[in-house]
Order: C-alpha cells, then structure tokens, then sequence
C-alpha cells in the first residue's frame, strides 16, 4: 500500500529525512515512532502529497507520488496533530463541507454514518467550537473517513486526550484495522503503539528499524526468565552456566534472571537442573520489557 525508495526531503540545508526506504502492507497498523523534529510529520506530509519530495520516490496505494498526486489525495485520509475545523459552524455542517470538498456522492449519508459511529450524532447541530477536545479529535476522525479512504494517516491521534477519550479513539482505530483499511500512525504513546501496530518503526530523521513490538523486544533485550527461589546463592546460579543453551545469568536477591533464546522449550531443563541442585523453585515468570525501552535503547544509540 505504501512503498518509499530513498524518500529525502531537506528544507534549505536542514536535512529532515534521510532515505527513507519503507514497505507498509495492505490491511496493517503501522506505527511510526520517533522524537520531535524526527521527520515523522513531514513524512506523512510528504505520503500524502501535501509537499514533494527533494529526492527519492514513493508509491502510495498504487500511485506514483509527484505523477498522481490528485490520486493520492483523494484516496488518502489525513489527521493533523492540530485538526482544524470552523467552531461557529455546527459539527454536522463542518463535515457536510469537507465531504463536498472530497467529492463524496452520498454526502449526508456519510456524514450521518460517521457521527453516528463515534457518538457524536446528538451533537451534530451543536457548534464545534463548543466539543471537548476529545470529541473535537472523534469529530476529525470523522471528517478524515468521509471518502472512505483505504489508507488513513493518523498524526498523534490521542494527544491531549483524557484516559476516557484515548480509549474510544484507540477502540476506534481498533475497529477500522478489523474493516481492513491500512493505517500509518505517528504517536508519543508508546504503550498505543504496543498494543494497536502490527509493526513499528523507529524513526530519528532515517528508520532505524522496523519489525513487530514482540521482535524488536527480543532482538533488543532477549527473553529473560525470573526463577525466584526461596534461596539462591551464587552455586545454584552457576549450575544454570552450565546449561549449554544458557546466554548469561544474574543473581538478583533470591532471584536467578536467566537470557534464555528458547524459553517454551528449555525452561523445563532449568526447572529440573534447579531441583536436582536442591533449590526451593516458587514460580517463574517472564521478565518483560516495554516497548518504550526498545524505542530509548534504539533513539539513544542513534
């Protein structure tokens, strides 16, 4: 659905992206991660044809950014960090304007279906002005689906929002993944990203990488196994040494923190190894890192 080759944009001698080479696949969430000043928004400014590109090509939902950009944004949904809409002007209006400026057929259908489906449809003749912010960010949401586009690019979508708020938007973006529309989302959020992308990327003006959350845990960290004991000195922690699928073992308290590749299928060899030595095994459990400490590990060593 999106595909870049040495995608560059510079602004003056401000280098903002640096050959950028990205595939997002049809039907997926795609997080894109980085710090402010990154270049994710320009990115996104760029995929959607709203700026060219110095250099380097992109082919968005088939086609040619710089050759079809009409194309582009007619079958593109955008989301600004800062949506703007008219607040003298009743919600209800706001996206009866906006649908006639994307050119959709039917437009007080759609209008209808997109209020109704973010709850905002008892609203719809109230001014915009006086919506909260999250209903002001549904209400953007609403006006960015009007054409129903196959690829919405969803800027910091719950910036500002209130936990209550962040759900419906995340529930929302949630169901539109299950309808098969393609998402590009840039978000702070990193524990959002976790649980809605099917893949991230780590941008600080070039990709640094891109792979599922649960890969790029473990390519960044390993898995760690936590076996707490009643007991453990440094001989149980040795015993484990020994173990010839072992990558490092610390002793932690009472605990033994064990970097295994394989857990499912060695941490029964490390259970009994324990036990034969004589330990006093609690549980086990899986040590887990959040995808924030990926995302500082990877932006820190950039």
């Amino acid at each position: 659905m999106i595909r870049t080759e040495h995608l560059t944009k510079k602004f003056n001698e401000v280098l903002a992206v640096d050959g950028l080479d990205l595939d997002v696949h049809e039907g997926e969430v795609f997080g894109f991660l980085g710090p402010n000043g990154a270049g994710k928004t320009t990115t996104v400014r760029m995929l959607t044809s709203l700026i060219g590109p110095t250099s380097g090509s992109a082919v968005v939902n088939g086609f040619t950014l710089g050759k079809q950009d009409t194309q582009i944004r007619r079958t593109v949904g955008v989301l600004t960090e800062t949506p703007g809409m008219y607040d003298n002007l009743s919600a209800q209006y706001n996206l009866e304007i906006f649908a006639r400026l994307c050119e959709v057929v039917d437009v007080q259908g759609q209008v209808e279906k997109y209020l109704r489906m973010l709850g905002l449809w008892e609203r719809r003749y109230d001014p915009a002005g006086t919506f909260s912010k999250g209903m002001k960010q549904k209400l953007a949401i609403a006006r960015a689906l009007l054409h129903e586009p196959r690829i919405l690019f969803l800027d910091e979508p719950t910036a500002g929002l209130d936990p209550e708020a962040s759900r419906l938007v995340r529930d929302f973006i949630a169901e539109l993944k299950k309808e098969g529309r393609t998402i590009f989302l840039c978000t702070h959020n990193l524990d959002e990203a976790d649980r809605l992308c099917d893949r991230v990327g780590v941008f600080k003006t070039r990709l640094l990488v891109v792979d599922t959350p649960t890969n790029l845990r473990n390519s960044v960290f390993g898995r760690r196994v936590v076996f707490h004991l009643r007991a453990a000195d440094e001989k149980l922690a040795e015993v484990v040494r020994t173990l010839p699928f072992v990558r490092e073992v610390k002793l932690v308290d009472n605990k033994l923190l064990v970097n295994l590749d394989d857990p499912e299928s060695h941490n029964p060899d490390v259970v009994r190894a324990l036990v034969g030595a004589g330990a006093d095994l609690q549980f086990v459990g899986e040590l887990r890192h959040s995808l924030e400490d990926v995302y500082l590990q990877l932006v820190k060593g950039a």
